[in-house]
């Protein structure tokens, strides 16, 4: 039995640098995700930011053009992450197998 270990999973499961500011993330996997995480959280903050404006009686058809190009562009990103997480995940799973 071989006791090869694939260098690309060694990179995959090292631990990041330390930074000034502890984000706990202790793999680029999980800073991938934590990523992910805060560019969904900063588009849903700006769909509410323009849903409100609707609320409160800015229904112009530019304003709602914009709420739509802004909820189309969230739905690309949540497919985008998901699929990278996926497809990151399934790599590592890959490696881990292989090992």
């Amino acid at each position: 039995m071989s006791n090869y270990v694939n260098p690309l999973t060694l990179i995959a499961l090292s631990p990041l640098p330390p930074k000034k500011e502890s984000s706990g993330s202790s793999s680029f996997f999980e800073a991938m995700a934590r990523a992910w995480g805060e560019a969904l959280d900063k588009q849903a903050d700006l769909i509410t930011q323009k849903s409100d404006a609707i609320s409160a009686g800015d229904d112009k058809p530019q304003a709602i053009t914009e709420l739509t190009a802004q909820s189309l562009k969230m739905s690309f990103l949540a497919n985008s992450s998901h699929s990278a997480i996926s497809a990151v995940g399934q790599g590592l799973e890959t490696m881990a197998r292989k090992q």
